[in-house]
């Protein structure tokens, strides 16, 4: 499998969070840290290439109360065969393993993963 772009990701997460009218400075302190300490790339058998760049139409639900969009689950549902990879990952095991993530997960109707 590819490796995957981080940073892209925590780029797209601190725009949101920028842009997101309120004021966030641990979450942007917090992803900024991840884009420099993340290199790791995360592999599976499935023929999905694990990104966890795609999740970020997520962040918005994971990180407030709002609702998960339906690009959000699609795209859960997508990445799902990845997720033990995720789990696996020091750096990305914070923002899959809350419980916030679990019911952004519950709420598209994807189950959280028992690994």
């Amino acid at each position: 499998m590819k490796r995957f772009s981080f940073v892209s990701f925590c780029a797209a997460a601190l725009v949101l969070l920028l842009f997101s009218g309120e004021t966030r400075t641990a979450e942007a302190v917090t992803l900024a840290l991840v884009v420099l300490l993340f290199s790791g790339e995360t592999r599976t058998a499935e023929a999905v290439t694990c990104d966890a760049s795609q999740l970020s139409p997520c962040l918005a639900a994971i990180t407030s109360s709002k609702p998960p969009s339906a690009t959000c689950c699609s795209k859960l549902k997508e990445q799902q065969p990845c997720f033990c990879g995720y789990l696996k990952n020091p750096t990305l095991k914070q923002f899959v393993d809350n419980p916030n993530s679990k019911r952004v997960a519950s709420t598209c109707g994807v189950a959280y993963p028992k690994c």
